[in-house]
């Protein structure tokens, strides 16, 4: 992403390739950014640069600053402004150029980005023939001749080279490549676009308890995870979008918000980034949005009202899927940090196991298939579940509940999510509306979840009866609400994970939780 002619840059997050920051008028002041991954240029043509509580993550950002490299630094012509800068994971001592011969790559680019200085900022005054006619004469010369040779402290000062280069126009310089590289905000940018390679970040590894290194040493189970690399790949993908689609929703999020409008705006999300196409890509679930003693199974129909409060506990459960491969990924908002405990109970009996607190028992993780959210196997949360054995190659969402009620949850309310059968056959069916029902969801949703919402988005209208024949019919099953006891508050945290031949790999993990 190419940002040209601004003074200032506020909550902006640079997350996957290249950003390239460019003031021709003025200071440039980076408030509040986000730098997470590969390089960052900054330069300022008139003025010095100003960072204030910028978080840079995990990876190297080169800019140029006179002759040396830092992992932290400016492309400027003034002066520079540490103050209040954050580091994490990153040495910010500064490093000659000779030292890293590894980030060539990155020179180079930061050179392109010193040579197109050569052409006249368009919004600066004209000052004559020279546009840095306002800076000391060493300035000057660093400004349009430094080179990545210099030797730290040298006081030689180069010759100006009187030979002008052809002006290039700015639109044709190397700039231009890294145009559209940037997740927007609002993210609007499909992440297969981001990510032209193809390959899409992996999760987190860890290694199976109390296993040895065969494995990861295995040359067989290295080779049944070659074979298996383009269905990796996808349920990346869809854990990709999952990760920039709740970033974004936690953002926004706040009491007084409507419920049916929160859901339209992160399954909107959802359908743009992981460009929804039919059964091959898109939503794996309705969003649910269960409130307080309801513990799953809530999504809003239409007309709905229902407005989040401060006091409110919500559970934010929504999936995506890429091939039919489901990433199922969920997590609680509490504004009163009166249920922080609550929350962090959860999350981290979901990560590490039972803590001391009370679950609930009739709740369970499972396993996931092929367009088929509930495979068929259970994740016990309480001891004394089944004791059906996990296999390689399986996707399981590993999922904890924390109650302050009775721990045992029922159905109850009006309800909104439905899933065709996965191994139901030719049924007879009389109605002929019921026929028609059964022909949209087949198209649309397969044996994928779907609720009203997705019905009226189709078109489809008085539709109730039909769709209680087909529930009547056992060729649809209603999923209501689940719900603890009244007055109480349920918390809930989910990651979906791959059984590797070699490892495990938590699939939706992310910076967040």
């Amino acid at each position: 992403m190419v940002l040209e002619f601004i003074s200032s840059v506020k909550e902006i997050a640079f997350e996957n390739h290249n950003a390239i920051v460019i003031a021709f008028g003025g200071d440039i002041a980076l408030e509040n950014v986000l730098v997470k991954h590969h390089v960052t240029i900054c330069r300022s043509y008139c003025g010095k640069t100003m960072l204030d509580q910028v978080c840079l993550m995990k990876w190297e950002y080169f800019c140029r600053k006179r002759c040396y490299l830092f992992t932290l630094s400016l492309v400027d012509m003034g002066g520079t402004d540490f103050e209040g800068v954050m580091k994490a994971s990153l040495d910010m001592k500064g490093l000659h150029l000779a030292q890293q011969s590894e980030s060539q790559d990155f020179v180079n680019m930061a050179c392109s980005v010193e040579e197109s200085s050569d052409k006249k900022p368009l919004c600066c005054p004209d000052k004559g023939k020279n546009s840095n006619s306002h800076l000391p004469e060493d300035e000057e010369v660093l400004a349009d001749h430094s080179t990545v040779d210099e030797v730290p402290g040298s006081t030689k000062k180069k010759k100006r080279n009187k030979s002008k280069k052809k002006k290039e126009p700015l639109e044709q310089t190397n700039l231009s490549l890294f145009q559209s590289l940037q997740q927007t905000d609002p993210p609007s940018i499909p992440v297969d676009e981001l990510f032209s390679s193809g390959e899409f970040p992996v999760g987190e590894i860890q290694q199976y308890k109390n296993d040895n290194l065969w494995r990861s040493t295995s040359e067989e189970k290295r080779e049944l995870e070659r074979l298996e690399k383009p269905m990796y790949n996808a349920v990346r993908r869809a854990a990709e979008v999952h990760r920039q689609v709740r970033n974004y929703i936690r953002s926004i999020l706040k009491p007084g918000i409507l419920m049916f409008d929160l859901c339209e705006t992160l399954e909107n999300m959802v359908r743009k980034l992981i460009k929804e196409s039919g059964l091959q890509s898109g939503i794996a679930f309705p969003t649910g949005c269960s409130l307080n003693w309801v513990a799953a199974h809530w999504t809003p129909n239409s007309g709905d009202k229902t407005v989040l409060q401060y006091d409110d506990v919500m559970k934010l459960d929504f999936g995506t899927q890429v091939d039919g491969h489901i990433v199922d990924c969920a997590f609680t908002v509490a504004f009163n940090p009166m249920f922080h405990p609550l929350l962090e109970a959860s999350r981290e009996a979901t990560n590490t196991g039972i803590r001391v607190f009370k679950s609930i028992r009739n709740l369970n993780g499972h396993s996931i298939g092929p367009y088929q959210i509930h495979a068929g196997k259970s994740v016990p949360i309480v001891k004394g579940g089944e004791q059906t054995k996990m296999e390689e190659g399986e996707f399981y969402a590993i999922e904890t509940f924390g109650s302050t009620g009775k721990g045992f949850v029922r159905e109850d309310l009006e309800c909104s999510h439905y899933m065709k059968n996965f191994d139901v056959g030719h049924i007879p069916l009389r109605l002929p509306r019921a026929k028609q029902l059964l022909a949209t969801i087949n198209k649309h949703f397969s044996t994928l979840a779907f609720c009203r919402r997705y019905l009226d988005r189709l078109g489809e209208a008085k539709y109730l009866m039909a769709l209680k024949n087909l529930c009547d019919a056992g060729i649809v099953q209603p999923y209501p609400p689940l719900c603890d006891v009244k007055g109480s508050y349920v918390a809930q945290f989910e990651h979906t994970i791959l059984l590797r031949p070699t490892c495990k790999e938590v699939i939706s993990r992310g910076e967040d939780y």
